[in-house]
């Protein structure tokens, strides 16, 4: 199983984003990650093995900013290490992702791609996510992300941020756990309630085929048709 924590608010999200994954160990993992977001810039952090490794890699190259995403990857395409470590970036930085599940057209999709001239840095399914996004994206995150989804055949929860929306969260499911929290100024979302229980003052889980808009204190859902 792998985790997913998401963070938008007032405080440094690489603290929440660590604590958060803690939480998730329980689900086993092989590595861990977290992309950061600051004046619209993402910035990545990623370390195969144990969590502690990517908080050690954190404390000495802290990740400055109030909006992230983090993961801890169980391996289901390509071996643990620090390339295949979530989140992923598309191929111009703008769109970052970290995914849980399994992306079961991803060769095709990936070689559509690479016709397209996008290359990719890993062997994992889940890199074609933010480079679907980078394709798709017009002016419109949200028709990206849901013309993006309706690409993707499995089971799958998705949490993104970009630098096209820096005041946002956005998560999407499919077949998969998604929990979103809300609170004073805030907002979050995980793969599982306990992730994010000590932070949120309300959880919910939405609905299937769903994208989630988060921000700081604001949380709107969507369903297929938007």
């Amino acid at each position: 199983m792998c985790g997913i924590v998401g963070y938008i608010g007032a405080q440094q999200a690489q603290d929440i984003l660590l604590d958060g994954l803690s939480r998730l160990e329980y689900r086993g993992y092989d590595s861990a990650g977290i992309a950061v977001m600051d004046s619209g810039i993402i910035r990545l952090s990623k370390a195969k093995g144990r969590l502690a490794n990517l908080a050690a890699r954190v404390a000495s190259n802290p990740l400055p900013g109030t909006i992230g995403i983090g993961h801890t990857r169980w391996a289901t395409h390509g071996k643990a290490t620090d390339l295949n470590a979530h989140p992923f970036l598309s191929a111009d930085g703008m769109f970052a992702v970290a995914h849980n599940g399994i992306i079961e057209n991803y060769t095709g999709l990936k070689a559509f791609l690479s016709e397209k001239g996008f290359s990719f840095v890993s062997d994992t399914d889940s890199e074609v996510v933010p480079m679907l996004l980078e394709y798709f994206y017009d002016g419109d995150v949200l028709k990206a992300i849901r013309r993006a989804v309706s690409e993707l055949e499995g089971a799958f929860s998705l949490a993104i941020i970009t630098s096209h929306a820096p005041d946002c969260v956005f998560a999407a499911r499919k077949d998969s756990s998604l929990a979103i929290g809300f609170g004073k100024g805030c907002s979050f979302v995980s793969s599982d309630i306990p992730a994010i229980s000590g932070f949120a003052e309300q959880c919910c889980i939405p609905d299937e085929n769903s994208v989630a808009v988060l921000r700081k204190g604001e949380i709107k859902l969507f369903d297929r048709q938007g």
